[in-house]
């Protein structure tokens, strides 16, 4: 244990420190949060089912998915699941969205909570951005 603790401390202490004083120059980016999901399928009654069932997750008459740290909602719709992120300003996300490679497909739209957009990544995978209400 002593020999691998002595060349990791020798190497921190070798850092410079101008190389420190840069390194926390350097803002990091706050990881945006996962704030909603949704689960979409033909059978909205059997996926409640199989969701309630494997995973314990309640989930009431109107689909809509209460977990321990997460809420979701079922759709009966064509099959997909997309995870909502959460921004402080949507519309400079959907700007660096467009500027990265991304596609905003839904315009903004109002909920009670606040504002969401759809958008696909570069790969084509379709998630949301959403904006509370401050």
């Amino acid at each position: 244990m002593r020999l691998t603790f002595l060349p990791l401390c020798a190497m921190l202490l070798a850092i410079s420190p101008a190389a420190r004083a840069a390194a926390s120059a350097e803002a990091p980016m706050t990881p945006a949060p996962i704030v909603f999901f949704d689960i979409a399928g033909p059978d909205a009654a059997k996926l409640k089912d199989f969701y309630a069932g494997n995973f314990g997750w309640t989930i009431d008459a109107a689909n809509a998915i209460k977990t321990p740290g997460l809420d979701g909602t079922l759709r009966q719709d064509p099959p997909e699941k997309i995870i909502y992120i959460g921004v402080p300003d949507i519309d400079a996300a959907m700007a660096k969205i467009r500027a990265s490679g991304g596609e905003i497909v839904t315009p903004k739209i109002p909920i009670p909570t606040g504002v969401f957009v759809l958008f696909k990544d570069p790969a084509g995978n379709r998630m949301g951005l959403v904006q509370a209400k401050p």
